[in-house]
């Protein structure tokens, strides 16, 4: 008996060791990491000219929330410039709120100090995610603008890319949307108004806008492909169990990576700050660098 006495206490000794250590993994290091994602896209109809098109992909800064400090900040401009990035879009959510949401874990001037100097051969774009609309998108798109980057707040711009257009369409964040079919004609008008031409290239911060804007609710034959974050990858990933938690109407189905539904391609980034719980477990806070080939007949 006291074999197995001595056993079980070295079992649960065991156990309790590994959840002691996978906490402290999961909220002093793998929060203070970042890493650079590679992917590459194959696309149907894609404009032969946009063929190689280089995107880095950000989302989810939470500035202030576990790790994102002022240093992580510039190390993350700094890593993403050095991918040499034709595009640079930032999917949303840069704010952190304490609870209550009235006031920031990251000052806005601070925020916008520590984001500067991205770059990209085309430019910088940005959109807004739910944190920022429910702490004040006003004053997150003025501190993003001060920062010399572009919003798209259900606004087109048009890129001349090697003689051919490219249209980035930034849409505002899923919780602002009320109804389904109105949303999807309004953005058929806005793109039928703005009479450009050209692949269209979908920036929203939540993925769960993907059936919004495919299918009988389609906004354009002239989609290629929808760049989202949100989910943070779920910030916990589990052997066996996968991820417990994701944001999302859809659970794990739109919960990372690339995924294509109904004829439209989508990349979903795990992000890089925090939100709720201020754990990462097995989903590093990343860059995303995606590059576009056109997908052979």
């Amino acid at each position: 008996m006291a074999f197995f006495r001595h056993r079980k206490y070295l079992l649960l000794s065991s156990i309790g060791i590994f959840i002691l250590a996978s906490l402290f993994y999961s909220y002093v290091i793998e929060p203070r990491r970042l890493v650079v994602t590679e992917s590459t896209i194959e696309i149907e109809k894609l404009d032969p000219a946009l063929d190689g098109l280089n995107i880095v992909a950000i989302s989810d800064l939470h500035c202030g929330s576990n790790a994102v400090n002022a240093e992580k900040l510039r190390d993350l401009v700094a890593l993403a410039n050095g991918q040499n990035p034709d595009i640079v879009v930032l999917l949303g959510d840069f704010v952190s709120e304490y609870e209550g949401g009235t006031k920031l874990r990251m000052p806005l001037d601070e925020m916008t100090q520590n984001i500067r100097g991205l770059k990209a051969r085309y430019g910088v774009f940005a959109v807004m995610g739910n944190h920022d609309d429910w702490y004040d998108s006003e004053l997150v798109k003025n501190a993003v603008q001060a920062a010399g980057y572009r919003i798209l707040d259900d606004e087109i711009a048009t890129l001349d890319i090697n003689n051919t257009k490219l249209r980035l369409l930034g849409l505002r964040d899923h919780l602002r949307i009320k109804s389904w079919k109105a949303f999807s004609e309004q953005t058929r008008h806005l793109i039928d108004t703005d009479g450009g031409s050209g692949d269209i290239i979908v920036l929203e911060h939540s993925p769960d806008v993907l059936p919004m804007i495919t299918g009988e609710l389609s906004i354009s034959p002239d989609t290629r492909l929808m760049l989202a974050g949100h989910t943070h990858g779920g910030q916990v990933w589990l052997p066996i169990l996968g991820r417990p938690i994701i944001p999302s109407s859809y659970g794990q189905k739109y919960a990372y990576g690339h995924i294509k539904v109904q004829g439209l391609d989508m990349f979903v980034t795990s992000g890089v700050g925090t939100s709720i719980l201020p754990f990462r477990f097995l989903v590093p806070p990343e860059i995303a660098v995606i590059t576009l080939k056109r997908k052979a007949n």
